[in-house]
């Protein structure tokens, strides 16, 4: 099995996270800011270049204003 970072899955998932936060009209300074995390950190997961674990996305989901599942289910081509 190919590592899911690396996959066309995990590359719409960065997609649909960087469209989330340029909705909610977010830089990734701020959705870092409001993390507590480096601005790097905002840059590499929505470059592909980390994953996120369960706890970060919902962190992630939260500060953009976006329903976690909606993102799921937007993954799973829903």
């Amino acid at each position: 099995m190919q590592k899911s970072i690396y996959t066309q899955q995990h590359q719409r998932l960065c997609e649909l996270l960087i469209e989330a936060r340029k909705k909610a009209g977010l830089t990734q300074v701020e959705v870092a800011e409001r993390l507590g995390k480096p601005q790097s950190f905002v840059a590499k997961y929505e470059g592909g270049e980390r994953r996120l674990d369960v706890i970060e996305f919902l962190a992630v989901a939260d500060v953009i204003g976006v329903v976690p599942a909606s993102l799921l289910d937007l993954l799973r081509g829903g």
